[in-house]
C-alpha cells in the first residue's frame, strides 16, 4: 500500500479499545502509574493499546520510547551503533571495546535514565518481549529497579510464562484477549465512516471473519478493501481479500532465499509481516503453496518438514519474523 495505513491513521483512543475490560485496567493505570506486562494474541492490540495509554498519560509524544524486542535483541553491534534511536548512546569507541550484551545494557540504561520531558515520568515500551534471552531480562530487572520512580516500564507479550519472575512481580498484568466478531465489526464501522467509504455490514463482517480475531490484519484489509473497490460489501471484500497472499511477492522472496539474498528476502517478508499485516501463519501458508508449484520429491518433503517446525515454534509465540526468517536461510543453504 501505497498510502498511510489506517492502523497508524486510525489508532484508537483509550476509550475506543474494543476490549472493555482492557480499558478500565489501563485507566487505572494512568491515575496510579505502574509496572505492567500486557499478554494476549497476535493482533490483538496490544501495541496500540500502549500508545494509546501514552498518549492519556503524556504530553509530550517523546515520553514514550518503544524497543521492538524482536528487532532490538536481534541487532549486531554495528546495526545498534548505526541505528538513529540508539547511536547517540554508542560511540565507535564504545562499540568496539564493548560486547553485544554491554552495549543492550547501555542503551536500557540510557532509555531509562532520560528525564521525562514533560510531566513526573516517561513510558518504556519493551514489545514483542517473548523473544527476549534470560540474560538480558536479569539486566532489564536491574534498569527497572534503578529507575522506577521516573519511569514506567511497559511489556508486550504472546507468551508471558518466556518473562523471569523478577520481573513479572515487578508488573501489574493485564490480559488482552483477541476481540470478538462483533468488537471488531464495530471499530471497521468507525474507520468505514471516518474515511467517508460506501459499506454494508454484511462486508465488515466478512473481513472481520477473514482477519480471524486478529484487529491489525482486520483494519488492512478494510484499507485493502476500500482501495480496490471504493466500497466495502461482501463481493468486494471477498474479490479483494480471498486470495490475499499468494502473489508475485511471495515467489520474488523465494527466489531471493534460493539465491542466497537473504537481505533481499528478509526485506520482502518484513512488508508482508509489518506493511501488510499478514501473521507468520499466513505466510507460512502461502510459501507451502507457491513451493508445490516449484518443487517436488525429496525437496518439497523437506520443505513440508521445516515448515512443520517452523509451524510449532509459531503457535508457541516465538517471533514470526525470526522463524519464517530461518526457513528462508535454509532455503538459501540448500
Amino acid at each position: 500500500m501505497d498510502a498511510p495505513l489506517w492502523t497508524e491513521t486510525h489508532a484508537p483512543s483509550l476509550s475506543e479499545l474494543p476490549q472493555e475490560e482492557v480499558r478500565e485496567y489501563l485507566t487505572r493505570g494512568i491515575e496510579e502509574p505502574i509496572n505492567l506486562v500486557l499478554y494476549g494474541p497476535k493482533g490483538a492490540g496490544k501495541t496500540a493499546a500502549v500508545r494509546a495509554l501514552a498518549r492519556e498519560a503524556h504530553d509530550s509524544e517523546d515520553d514514550l520510547v518503544t524497543i521492538n524486542v524482536a528487532d532490538f535483541f536481534g541487532m549486531t553491534k554495528k546495526e545498534l551503533g548505526e541505528d538513529p534511536r540508539f547511536s547517540s548512546f554508542i560511540t565507535p569507541k564504545r562499540r568496539r571495546e564493548s560486547s553485544k550484551a554491554a552495549l543492550i545494557n547501555h542503551v536500557l540504561k540510557e532509555s531509562a535514565s532520560y528525564p521525562p520531558v514533560s510531566g513526573e515520568y516517561r513510558t518504556i515500551l519493551l514489545d514483542n518481549a517473548e523473544a527476549i534471552r534470560e540474560d538480558f531480562q536479569q539486566a532489564l530487572r536491574r534498569v527497572m529497579e534503578r529507575h522506577h520512580e521516573a519511569t514506567q516500564f511497559v511489556i508486550t507479550t504472546r507468551q508471558p510464562s518466556a518473562l523471569i519472575p523478577p520481573i513479572t512481580s515487578r508488573c501489574f498484568p493485564v490480559p488482552m484477549r483477541a476481540p470478538t466478531s462483533e468488537e471488531v465489526v464495530e471499530v471497521l464501522e468507525r474507520i468505514a465512516e471516518h474515511e467517508d467509504v460506501t459499506y454494508d455490514r454484511e462486508g465488515l463482517e466478512y473481513v472481520a471473519g477473514y482477519a480471524d480475531g486478529d484487529l491489525r490484519r482486520a483494519i488492512l484489509g478494510t484499507q485493502t478493501t476500500a482501495e480496490a473497490a471504493s466500497e466495502i460489501t461482501m463481493q468486494s471484500a471477498y474479490e479483494a481479500l480471498g486470495e490475499v497472499g499468494v502473489d508475485d511477492r511471495i515467489r520474488e522472496m523465494l527466489d531471493a532465499a534460493e539465491a542466497g539474498q537473504f537481505t533481499d528476502a528478509r526485506k520482502l517478508l518484513d512488508e508482508l509481516l509489518i506493511d501488510e499485516g499478514y501473521t507468520g501463519h499466513d505466510v507460512l501458508e502461502d510459501v507451502l503453496t507457491v513451493a508445490r508449484s516449484r518443487y517436488d520429491g525429496r525437496e518439497l518433503a523437506a520443505l513440508h518438514r521445516r515448515a512443520g517446525e517452523v509451524d510449532l515454534d509459531l503457535v508457541e509465540g516465538t517471533s514470526d519474523r525470526i522463524q519464517i526468517g530461518h526457513l528462508l536461510a535454509d532455503l538459501g543453504a540448500d
